[in-house]
């Protein structure tokens, strides 16, 4: 059993794919080539934003939307610590400093109602991370950001496809970031990335800064880096794209009966908002003796994967001794990711959801 299955997806397109790289090998424009055109059209259209730039991966995005946004050394950004490194590593790559808020227990996203304590006169911006397919909260998180006149950055690296209230993760802050690594709800077969937004100058200021800064040829007007998207990861994800649509509705039927199989008071299951949708990038359960359950389901050659056992406020690069973040230490100690990739099929979903039971049921 894979724990995710990306072969299984190649086969549907295996022919598509084929095609759309050995016309890259004979154009020969293996950098910003017209498929890196087509894709960034396509990707706007699907979030329902005007400007969409292509990346060489999501941590490259999230640093040149705070570039593009003006953050420098000594600025603070608001973020969560229970996410992948990626989220605060660019902000302290661009000199700033990771402000952690702690998380909702049962969303595992940013908790709204603890940014406006945590914003100071260095704040600049709020960076929050939308987790396993679910967007966070940005109604709330949009409205203290106009109070205070901060720009808000969606991390949608495992959002990618989903909607909130009705609109695209990557099209509800200032800039929408995402990341196409195999893993994700819409992979490449490398890494690659985007950023999405509604203003235009920062459209103009994020494509130059992923071309070194330059606006014209050999003329930087500010600093960049080599943040592009190969066209050979473009023309993969054209091919990828006519099967998204039906891939997300598989992963939210294979949720769905997750959830259903999984109605037991010693697992907390996903929980999606009213008027949410999630993409299940991970179907991730909380659940006391976690890693005796991991050691279970090992034994009976079923994946499974810890998302963030060590908060980040916890890790040696960004340790706070003194951080008071409660629910991101409880929940790095209850959380297992299990299988999920739109192929699951049904007979090895009751594999897994049986050998669960099984372990619940052994004393413990």
């Amino acid at each position: 059993m894979q724990f995710i299955d990306l072969r299984a997806q190649y086969r549907q397109i295996e022919s598509d794919v084929n095609e759309k790289i050995h016309a890259v090998l004979k154009h020969g424009q293996y950098i910003n080539g017209p498929e890196v055109r087509v894709l960034e059209d396509r990707l706007a259209d699907f979030v329902g934003t005007p400007y969409c730039i292509g990346t060489a991966s999501g941590t490259d995005a999230l640093l040149i939307a705070m570039m593009a946004l003006g953050i420098k050394p000594g600025d603070e950004v608001i973020t969560s610590p229970f996410t992948f490194i990626e989220t605060a590593e660019t902000i302290s790559l661009l000199g700033a400093v990771p402000v952690f808020v702690d998380i909702e227990p049962d969303t595992c996203n940013i908790n709204p109602h603890l940014i406006e304590a945590a914003i100071s006169q260095k704040t600049k911006a709020i960076l929050a991370a939308s987790l396993d397919g679910q967007c966070a909260d940005f109604d709330a998180i949009n409205a203290i950001a106009d109070t205070h006149g901060l720009p808000v950055i969606e991390d949608a690296a495992q959002s990618f496809g989903a909607t909130f209230n009705g609109k695209k993760s990557c099209n509800l802050t200032t800039i929408g970031c995402t990341s196409f690594c195999p893993s994700k709800p819409l992979g490449c077969d490398g890494d690659g990335g985007a950023c999405f937004t509604q203003d235009e100058a920062l459209a103009t200021r994020m494509r130059e800064i992923r071309e070194h800064g330059r606006d014209r040829r050999y003329h930087p007007p500010g600093l960049g880096i080599n943040g592009r998207l190969d066209s050979l990861q473009a023309a993969i994800l054209l091919a990828k794209m006519t099967l998204f649509p039906d891939e997300i509705e598989k992963r939210q039927a294979i949720g769905k009966k997750y959830t259903k199989a999984l109605t037991d008071e010693r697992i907390t299951a996903p929980v999606i908002r009213p008027d949410n949708t999630s993409v299940f990038a991970q179907f991730t359960i909380q659940i006391k003796n976690r890693d005796a359950l991991q050691l279970h389901l090992e034994a009976k050659g079923i994946p499974t994967a810890i998302p963030c056992p060590i908060p980040l406020h916890r890790q040696p690069v960004f340790y706070q001794p003194e951080a008071h973040l409660p629910v991101s230490d409880t929940v790095a100690t209850r959380v297992l990711s299990l299988p999920m990739h739109p192929y699951l099929a049904d007979a090895q979903l009751e594999r897994i959801t049986t050998a669960i039971k099984d372990a619940l049921e052994r004393p413990q």
